[in-house]
């Protein structure tokens, strides 16, 4: 049993007869009243993120997880096939859990979570930033890239990002993959 001020992000609890991982929290000190914590909760199972707020000291039943480098492989429509990294093990998800799966490369490491009690993966963290060439946009024009102006672009995976102007296709390009932004222009 953990208490609240356990809490941090990514960690994975049960709550309401089901498994949650930790996205967002925030210790909360009011001047009137007691401690509490605020936090974003995002469901293991089906994907439906929650805000909840517990009071502080309070129980809550963490679960007990094991992470592990798994590779990307390919994916059959919904369904994502991913090889572990020290033995070889294959593993399949479905697009639910992942949070970024228009972001996935193949060949892309990533860390899974894998619940200790009965070897179920719980949840995939991806990489803070990934590098991807984009493939469409409109070409930039010359002049135009003094203003944060943004344009849409496809990156290989198909995934759609607002880039500058500036950028053309063939670029590759760093983007963060907790908010599918893009970061920066990456030189070959």
């Amino acid at each position: 049993m953990a208490t609240t001020s356990d809490i941090r992000n990514g960690l994975c609890i049960k709550y309401n007869n089901d498994i949650y991982k930790v996205i967002e929290f925030l210790h909360v000190k009011p001047g009137k009243g007691p401690a509490f914590v605020r936090t974003k909760l995002k469901s293991v199972t089906n994907g439906k993120v929650i805000d909840n707020t517990f009071p502080a000291g309070r129980k809550i039943e963490d679960v007990r997880v094991e992470t592990h480098k798994f590779q990307y492989l390919y994916a059959d429509g919904d369904t994502f096939h991913f090889m572990n990294t020290q033995d070889y093990d294959q593993i399949t998800l479905q697009k639910e859990v992942l949070d970024a799966p228009d972001l996935l490369k193949e060949g892309e490491v990533v860390t899974i979570i894998i619940n200790s009690e009965d070897n179920m993966p719980l949840s995939v963290e991806m990489p803070l930033s990934v590098i991807l060439e984009v493939t469409h946009t409109e070409p930039g024009v010359k002049g135009n890239t003094a203003t944060n102006a943004l344009k849409p672009a496809t990156v290989e995976t198909g995934a759609r990002i607002n880039v500058p102007l500036f950028i053309n296709e063939g670029d590759k390009i760093k983007i963060t993959t907790e908010k599918g932004l893009y970061q920066e222009r990456v030189k070959s």
